[in-house]
């Protein structure tokens, strides 16, 4: 059974394993942190049986006007818990809560370019724009189509 509640602090300390991949953004614990306080309605953890971190989402709200919107800053699962459609769950949270508490009018993620079964899962499942960039280092920016 997967439980799906807001990141606190603790989990800071419990969820190292699912950032092992290669294609999962981390960041330093300040920026987590920072999300922590500022965020914390965007900020989630799906915990499993023996309450194991099966992935979490953290984003936030952001913009003016018209480009008011959620952004996804980081979601990921770990391996051994993929394709069950956790990542799914987790993303339209978030858009529910861009949607209803903050009223945001659309939500958008950036996404490596070479990480392409995210890439089709985001063309599958969402409409909501992403965008794709070439490599960490240089953070460019490509619009999807």
């Amino acid at each position: 059974m997967t439980t799906i509640r807001r990141f606190s602090c603790n989990d800071l300390l419990r969820f190292a394993s699912v950032n092992l991949d290669h294609l999962t953004e981390t960041f330093n614990m300040s920026f987590y942190m920072t999300y922590l306080a500022r965020w914390p309605d965007y900020f989630h953890v799906a915990d499993g049986p023996g309450n194991k971190v099966m992935g979490y989402i953290m984003g936030k709200v952001e913009g003016q006007g018209e480009s008011w919107h959620g952004h996804v800053t980081a979601v990921t699962v770990a391996t051994e818990y993929r394709r069950q459609q956790l990542a799914k769950k987790l993303m339209n949270l978030l858009e529910e809560i861009s949607d209803k508490i903050d009223k945001a009018y659309f939500v958008d993620l950036f996404v490596r370019a070479s990480n392409t079964p995210a890439i089709k899962m985001y063309e599958k499942v969402w409409f909501f724009e992403f965008f794709l960039y070439l490599d960490i280092s240089c953070w460019l920016i490509i619009p999807s189509l």
